[in-house]
This record gives C-alpha cells, structure tokens and sequence, in this order.
C-alpha cells in the first residue's frame, strides 16, 4: 500500500512539473513558429503593422491551447493583443533583452494564476530585430489535461493494489505449500542445516551456471579441485581444471559416474542440467574420490573379467565332437584374454579316439594361438617328448597345475632343450602355467599358457582360473574322444559292409564314390553284381539315420540283395522280395523290447545285358539315375517309382526298360549327392546334367571327381554314394546261337559245330571241356526239356559262356552217383570243366549255363572210358 501511495505522489508530482515544463516547451515553440512565419517580418516594417498583425494573431490563438499572443516593437509597445484597449500601451516585463535578439521565457502570476510567458526576437534578413513575439499561457490551462489523467492514475493504483494482495496471497500460499507450511524461521533454520550439510558432506558439489561461471562450490570440491578462495564467479575454463574435467563441466552434457584424474586423485562425476528459469540452463556437479576405490573395482573387474571368460569358453570350447577342433578352440579362448601364447598337447592315443593305458611324457602339439610367423616353439603336428623336469611332465605326473612366474629363474625348463629356451627368453616370454587335462580320471593331454612383453607374470590367483579352464576344456576333449572312437567304430563298419573293390566284368566299367556324413555314418550303400550271362547287377541304396544302426541295417540289406540276385530274379521280383524282407524285420524290431526297426529304407535295382544292350531297372523309394548318352546329351528316364522299402504292403512293382548303346554312362547316386540344405532337388540335378554334359568323353574317375567337386557340400550332413557304369557290347562276332530240335542224333552236329566256333575264337585248348559242358547240357534238354531248346555261346575278354534253355521249368540238381548206379554223373563233369554254373528262369522256361575262365589254364578233368561211354545208352 505504501509503494501505490509514493507512486501515486510521485505521478503527481511529475505530472506538475510536467505541466510547467510543457507550458514553458508550448510558448517557446509557440513564439518560434510566429516569428519565423512568412509576412511577419513586412508586416511589422508596414505603416500599420496592428492592421495587419491583430487578425493573425487572434487566428492563431483561437486554434492554439494560448491564452494570448502580443507583438510588440523593439521599444515594448504592443502592437497586438486579446484586449484591444492595451493595443499601443508599453509591455510589463523584461523585454529588452529580447529587442537586442534574446529568447527569454518568464513564469509570473497573473490574475488567474501562475502563466509562462516567452519573449522571441522577430530577425530582419540582415539580422536586425524587427519586433517581439509574447506567446502566453497559464499553468492552469495545462493542468487540466493532468486533471483528466488522475482518475486513470488512481484507478491504475487501485488495480495494482488489488492485484499486489492478491499476489501476494498466492505466493504466499504457493510458499507455504512448496515449503510444506514452515515459515520463516522454519525456513531459516532448515536453510543453516542445509548450509552445514553442504559445507561438511564428504562428497564436492559444484553449481555452474549457464554462462559457464562457478556460482557455488562447496569445501569437498574446493579440496578435491584445489580450488582459490575466489574461485566463485569466475569462469570454469579459467580454474586450471585437468583437460577433461574442465571440458565436462564447461560444456552442456551429462555425465553418470565419469571417472577423471584431478591431480593425484580419480574423480568419479556426475552432471546433470537444472532449469534456468527463462534463462540459460544451469548444472550441478558432484565429485567423489575414488582413488581408493579403484584398487577394489580393478580387482573386482579382473574378477568380472574372468567369470566372462569362462562363461565364453563355456560356450566356444566344444562346438564340434572334433577332438583337433576341441584343442584349438581352447587355445583361440585365451588367447589374449589370459595368456599370449596358449598350446595344447595331447597323448596320440586320444587323438586316434582310443583311451590312453596312462599318463606319458610323449604328447603331440595339437593346437597353438597366439605366435606369429617366427616363433621358437614346436610345431602343430610335432610329437613333443618331455623331460620329466619340465613343468609339462610335472603336471602331469602329480596331477596338478605347474606356475613358473619367472622363466628366468627356474632350471627344470631348461633341461628340454637349452638352445630352444633361450630362444624362447629371447623373445620375451616370462612366464609359464602347465595346466593337465583330466577327464574321468584319464589324462588326456596338457595345456600350457605362456605370457610374454609388458604382459604381468602369472600369479597364484591366475592358477585356479587356469585349472578351471582346464577342466572345462578336459570334457570336452574327453567327449570328442568319445565321439571320434564311435565315429570310427561306426565307419570301420561301414566300410567293412560296402564293396572293397569293383568286380572286374565284361558288360561295363564301372568307378564310385562314397562319402560318409560329418554327423556320423549312415546307410548309403552301392554295389556292382556280376549275373550270369555276361550280365551285370547295379545297386544303390539308402538307410535313413545315422550310426550303428543304420550301417549295419544297410549291411542286412546289401547281403540281402546280394543273396536275392544269386537267385538270379529280374528286378521286381527281387525289390518285391527285398521290401517283404524290410516289413519282416519292422514287425519283429517292433515287438522287440530292445529292437529297433528299419526307419526307412530306399533302393535301385538295374540289370544290364551287354548282348543286347538292354538295362531294366526297378526303384523302390529312391531317386531314378541319370543316362548321358554318348552324344554328350543328359536325361534322366522316367523310371516308376514304388514305395520305399517296408512300405509296398504288396503292390506290384513297375520296371522300366532302357536300350543303353555301347559307351552309355549310366549314373546312380543317393539324394545326399543332390540335395542338402542350401539347395533343393530340382537345383541339384540341373548341376548334375551340366557336369554330366560337360566333357562326355572323360574316364569314369574324372567323371566322379567332377560330380563330387560340383555337388558336394562343404559340410555333408547325409551320406553320399555315387556309382557311374559305361556300357559295352557284346557284338555279333561274339555270340553263336544255335536252335536244337529234340533228336538225339543232333547232339553230334552241335558239338561238332561248338568246336568249329571255337576255332574261329582262338579258343583250341577250351575244345574238350566244352565239347563235355555242350554234350551234357543239350543231351539232358533233350531228353528232360521241352521245345524251344537253344545253344548259345558267349565270348566276352574273360569268359567263354555257355547256355541251354529250353520251355520246361524242372531244374537239374548235382548229386555224386553211387558205381551201380548207370547213371547221374553229367552234371558232376559239367562242374568239373566249368568255373561256374547253374540255372536261372526266365517267363518261358529256364537256362542251364556255365562259364569257363579264358585267363586261367583249361581244366583237365580225370574223365574215365566208363564216365564218357554212361552219357549214351547201348542203342546209342
């Protein structure tokens, strides 16, 4: 209320001498502007100057706020004035002054109050003084418009009275609700608690203001910063702060717990920005001294460091059941997060997959991290015989970790190879940890971890984290071993049930590939029969699964397959037999308790007749061949196709057939060839044509070769066989065909014909055994067989076939015959001059053949007057 009044007064106040100072600026321009008006100056020189004046100058006071205006001469005779009486009396006042050229203005009381006057010289152009110009007006005249300001002045006064209680009501209020309802000496007591806190906390704190300058630092900042007296208010860049420190608090960032070196102390900081309150955002600082601290928290790091580098070789160590890879992954670990230089050696035995007898100081360096191109150390693959004083053979010998901190001063090291050691020093390496691979109670191998350069020496803290690295890394190489011996076990199998080798045939030339999969052996098989006839059996099949089940499942089935065509069935029948064979042995694997049944199983049969050039095939499940014809062009036959094996549940089985020309190339492959992950089925048989295509005229094993470097998979999660055939022909020049009719006294006619054929072959020394073979054979088809009977000679570079067949389904048997009885040798003497022989069936009768090997001498059967004369009767 005070501060509206005194403002009140002082308006007033200012508003009078406000009013006089506008009164005095009013007349003054007022007597300016009449004497320098055009015609004064003329009228004043004329010789009525008040005929000319007076109009003008009543004019100029009606429109003006004057209360008169008077002209007078240089002697102060008035030649105008509002009172035309006073026209030509002399002027009261000083005028002059003003007759010899001065401006004068005078305050006076008049009869109606105080009035301001002024006296302005009227100038001649030469500069001489014409006359004087009175302009008047009275102080009251002024005020009034003053007057009409007072209610506004008061009525702003009211307001601003009104609007002062009111907030000053709500401040108040707002400052007892922000304060919690203290008042003041509550506010002042909290205030010195505050204070003392401020000043006696073990912790600085800093206030900066926007424009950068310190506004507040409390006695711990001032010790921690080392800071002047004065320090407040001046500039933060100005303090001699650390580089860092000063560039964080002068600048605008935050900052969580930013560790800075403030002399000899580590500063942990803290900044955060506070509202300026319209103006430039301020920060509060806070400083701790971590020095101490840090010792600890380094420690706790390292600890921290550890723990993550155990949980890393967790996860790195023991990726693959490979135990080389185990050993490297071990060494990539540490390295250079433990040590500079980590190498593993292991017992041959465990790298072999074998369980070491015992502990040895003879140990093959597996894996080596951290060396660079010049280094002193062994080499991987090196067989390292230890001393038994250096801390590799210590270790394992007690069983425990040896630390050597200082290489320097240790002997035992030396003794393994003096030269070597020093190269090693040479090079900067000080220190050494022996760590022995355990596992089950089997040494499996040491690790030795080596630390050279500005790197610490190994201390007793660094010898329990690398046992415990040791141990975890054990395992795993314990687990690989394992793995690699039932790896082994399962593939030795495998290779022991697959072919060893390609039987060595007349109808094709065959080469193969076989590659087992990463993740174990599995079931793919392939096989090469040689059938009579010159004929030839190709088989590919596949086991799904892996291990030993699979491989010895498809063992049962490759010498199911092998039993079945020694029975000499067409491919139908035979996969017919093989699938009934396959559900036979689901059923039992199922109601065994410890059985397991076939998973699935998928198989194709092809038999190729070189005499004819005639391939049938059958597939049961599994993926058709691929034919590259001797054009070069590839195709892939349309082969029906039958459910795998164990599936059929009877049905028939479909077979296609295939007129293959001499120099065909017949491919058959499991669907691990053409098919993994990274590709579909379609992809892989658009590689395989192209390959195929490429180059036609290559060997079988550059062919394989290229397939397998084309399809092959960097790591084969199935197993892939493959099997290429190039056909041959038997042609006419090699075979001789006879028709028989059913009359004994033919028999002398076809022997005598047999014997001439094989004069025309080169085959002399063959004459007698097979003179014997073709005698017996048309002799029992004549006398047991019926019509169509047919002799047929083959001649191929190996053997010399021969083969009977007639309509009659009754097969003859071998049996020794007693001497009383006349007859039942022929047979016996049949397989006295052959190599081979049997019977096969046809869906027109049968076919008793034999072979005889052309690369062997010609037999010499002990043959009897008695066993020639019983192959006639005595008619004969």
């Amino acid at each position: 209320m005070l501060l509206v009044a005194a403002t009140v007064v002082a308006l007033v106040l200012q508003a009078r001498h406000q009013a006089t100072q506008t009164a005095r600026d009013e007349v003054m321009v007022a007597g300016e502007t009449f004497a320098n008006s055009p015609g004064v100056v003329e009228a004043l020189d004329s010789s009525d100057p008040t005929a000319v004046l007076q109009p003008y100058t009543e004019a100029v006071r009606k429109k003006s706020d004057l209360d008169n205006i008077v002209v007078s001469t240089t002697s102060g005779i008035r030649l105008t004035h509002r009172d035309p009486d006073l026209i030509g009396k002399h002027v009261v006042g000083p005028y002059k002054e003003a007759a010899q050229g001065k401006t004068l203005i005078h305050i006076f009381d008049g009869p109606v109050g105080p009035a301001v006057y002024a006296a302005v010289p009227v100038f001649r152009p030469d500069g001489s003084v014409a006359g004087v110009v009175y302009p008047e007006i009275t102080i009251e005249n002024v005020n009034e418009t003053v007057g009409r300001q007072l209610p506004v002045f008061f009525g702003a006064a009211g307001a601003a009275l009104v609007l002062a209680a009111g907030g000053s009501a709500l401040v108040s209020g707002r400052l007892r609700r922000q304060t919690g309802g203290l008042g003041p000496v509550e506010m002042t007591r909290m205030y010195e608690h505050h204070n003392a806190v401020l000043h006696s906390v073990r912790e600085g704190v800093l206030i900066v203001g926007g424009d950068g300058r310190l506004l507040l630092a409390n006695d711990e900042a001032r010790r921690l910063l080392g800071l002047p007296e004065d320090a407040e208010q001046q500039p933060v860049s100005d303090l001699g702060l650390a580089t860092g420190l000063g560039e964080l608090l002068a600048g605008g960032r935050t900052a969580t717990d930013e560790v800075y070196l403030a002399g000899d102390r580590l500063l942990a900081v803290n900044v955060r920005s506070v509202n300026g309150h319209g103006g430039q955002a301020g920060r509060v600082v806070t400083l701790r001294d971590t020095t101490e601290l840090q010792a600890l928290t380094g420690r706790a790091e390292v600890a921290r460091e550890r723990l993550q580098l155990l949980y890393d070789a967790g996860v790195r160590i023991g990726t693959t059941l490979d135990v080389v890879r185990t050993a490297e992954e071990l060494a990539q670990v540490a390295v250079p997060r433990f040590a500079d230089v980590v190498s593993v050696e292991l017992l041959d035995p465990v790298l072999r997959g074998e369980e070491p007898d015992g502990a040895s100081t003879e140990m093959r360096r597996t894996a080596v991290a951290g060396l660079h191109e010049e280094h002193p150390f062994h080499a991987v693959g090196q067989l390292i015989r230890f001393l038994p004083t250096t801390p590799a053979a210590v270790s394992l010998a007690h069983g425990h970790t040896v630390l050597e901190p200082d290489l320097t001063a240790s002997d035992g090291w030396r003794a393994q190879a003096p030269e070597r050691a020093q190269q090693i020093l040479d090079h900067g390496f000080h220190s050494w940890v022996a760590v022995p691979l355990w596992a089950r109670g089997v040494v499996l191998g040491v690790a030795n971890f080596w630390r050279t350069g500005e790197s610490p020496a190994f201390e007793e803290d660094d010898r329990s984290f690398a046992e415990e690295l040791g141990v975890r890394a054990a395992v795993c190489i314990d687990n690989a071993r394992r793995y690699t011996r039932e790896h082994s076990m399962a593939v030795e199998l495998q290779r022991s049930l697959l072919p060893h080798g390609l039987p060595v045939q007349s109808a094709i030339e065959a080469a193969q590939r076989y590659l087992p999969a990463q993740a174990g052996v599995g079931g793919d098989w392939f096989d090469v029969i040689t059938l009579p006839g010159a004929r030839v059996a190709l088989v590919v099949g596949d086991v799904v699964g892996h291990g030993l089940h699979a491989a010895a499942t498809m063992g049962r089935l490759r010498t199911a397959v092998r039993n079945f065509s020694a029975l000499d069935l067409p491919p139908d029948e035979l996969l017919a037999h093989l699938d009934e064979l396959v559900a036979t042995l689901d059923t039992e694997g199922a109601t065994g308790a410890d059985s397991t049944g076939i998973t699935g199983a998928t198989c194709l049969y092809a038999i190729y007749d070189p005499v004819s050039a005639v391939c049938t095939v059958a597939r049961a499940g599994h993926l058709g061949p691929a034919l590259a014809h001797p054009d070069g062009t590839v195709t892939f036959p349309d082969i029906p196709v039958s459910p795998p094996l164990g599936l059929g549940a009877g049905l028939p089985i479909e077979t296609a057939t295939l007129h293959l020309p001499a120099d065909s190339r017949l491919v058959l492959f499991t669907d691990g060839l053409i098919e993994n992950r990274e590709r579909d089925i379609d992809t892989g048989l658009t590689i395989l044509r192209d390959v195929l295509t490429d180059q036609p005229r290559r060997t079988l094993e550059e062919t394989c070769s290229a397939v397998m470097q084309a399809l092959q998979p960097a790591r084969p999660i199935d197993d892939i066989a493959l099997l290429v055939a190039r056909t041959r022909v038997l042609g006419p020049d090699k075979v001789a065909v006879w028709d028989v009719p059913s009359d004994p006294a033919t028999v002398s006619r076809v022997r005598a014909e047999t014997t001439q054929q094989l004069e025309t072959w080169g085959l002399e020394e063959h004459t007698f055994a097979t003179e014997l073979i073709v005698s017996e054979l048309v002799t029992n088809a004549i006398r047991y067989g019926t019509q169509p009977i047919r002799l047929r000679l083959l001649h191929d570079t190996r053997n010399l076939i021969c083969e009977v067949s007639d309509a009659s389904s009754t097969s003859p048997h071998l049996r020794r015959a007693a001497t009383t009885d006349e007859g039942g040798r022929g047979l016996f003497l049949v397989a006295q001059c052959s190599q081979h022989w049997g019977t096969r069936y046809t869906p027109r009768g049968k076919v008793i053949w034999t072979e005889q090997s052309l690369r062997d001498r010609a037999p010499s059967p002990t043959v009897t007057e008695d066993d020639l004369l019983d192959q006639w009767t005595d008619e004969e």
